[in-house]
């Protein structure tokens, strides 16, 4: 038995300076780990910090996903499968069923436009007021079917998601980008292509759009920190969500099937023939954008 071993059973205390003695390399090689150490730390961190934002639903910024539960975060192996893969078609391969669903939401906003695109250059091929026919109405009634087809798939992501049991890296952005499509600009191209076309009607049009992209974004920065009830549930909507915007559309539904559209659009126009000239019915637009970015307005959940 050692001299050391013997004086630590006889509970002797053993001089500590030694301690001192320790080669530079050595405390070199210490701190390096202990540096390691801390920077795994914070990369779990991170990593930690990653996966609690992207635990919520592929369908966070809709109408109808806040009454939800939250999903399980993603799986590691999803992770490192989305952040590594370096193959061909990496991206469509990490692609969940929710994601393929908002996408149909997008398109289906995109097919929106295009159908209002093809109603306005019918009017305008044959002169303007004039297009007014039953053969051209299928371009504006398909593009507003295609802004209601967008809120079928956006509340219908979320419920895969969940049946699924499966939470996307990249639902909740993509879900934000097609609800703007949707909701934002195609309702706002449905109003172009009935009448509203001027200089100030597109300025009232134009900023609708932005104020949705604005909340769309507010929303998922703030949604952790709106009030929650027992059960963790949010209690309202901070501001009107964005698919409420499709109000607009059921009244130009209505207005077209009653032939108040182009030439004959419902409240005339305004300062006609200058550069201020303006149709009041765009208004409608200025005050649904007000009400999606208000802070105060504060709608309970169903």
């Amino acid at each position: 038995m050692s001299l050391r071993q013997s004086k630590k059973q006889q509970g002797v205390p053993l001089p500590t300076s030694n301690s001192s003695a320790i080669s530079d390399t050595e405390d070199d090689n210490d701190h390096g780990h202990d540096s390691t150490t801390q920077s795994q730390s914070q990369s779990h961190h991170i990593d930690n910090q990653f996966i609690t934002k992207d635990s919520r639903s592929s369908s966070m910024s809709s109408l109808f996903s806040l009454h939800e539960d939250p999903l399980p975060p993603p799986d590691e192996k999803d992770i490192l499968l989305f952040t590594s893969d370096q193959r061909h078609l990496s991206f469509v391969r990490t692609l969940h069923m929710a994601d393929c669903i908002t996408m149909l939401n997008g398109f289906s906003g995109f097919y929106s436009v295009v159908s209002s695109l093809r109603f306005a250059i019918s009017i305008g091929s044959q002169g303007q007021g004039q297009g007014q026919g039953q053969g051209q109405l299928h371009y504006i009634y398909r593009a507003m079917f295609f802004t209601f087809l967008g809120l079928f798939f956006d509340f219908f992501d979320g419920k895969v998601a969940r049946l699924r049991k499966k939470a996307s890296l990249i639902g909740q952005e993509l879900d934000s980008l097609a609800d703007l499509i949707s909701f934002g600009v195609a309702p706002a191209t449905i109003g172009f292509a009935i009448g509203l076309q001027s200089t100030v009607d597109t300025l009232l049009l134009a900023f609708c759009v932005l104020c949705g992209l604005a909340r769309l974004a507010r929303f998922n920065v703030t949604v952790a920190n709106i009030p929650k009830d027992q059960t963790g549930k949010s209690k309202y909507f901070e501001g009107l969500p964005i698919p409420t915007s499709l109000w607009l559309v059921l009244l130009m539904a209505v207005l077209v099937n009653k032939g108040l559209f182009d030439a004959n659009i419902l409240g005339g126009v305004l300062f006609d023939g200058t550069f201020f000239e303006w149709h009041p019915l765009s208004a409608l637009w200025f005050i649904q954008g007000c009400l999606m970015i208000s802070k105060s307005l504060h709608v309970p959940k169903p």
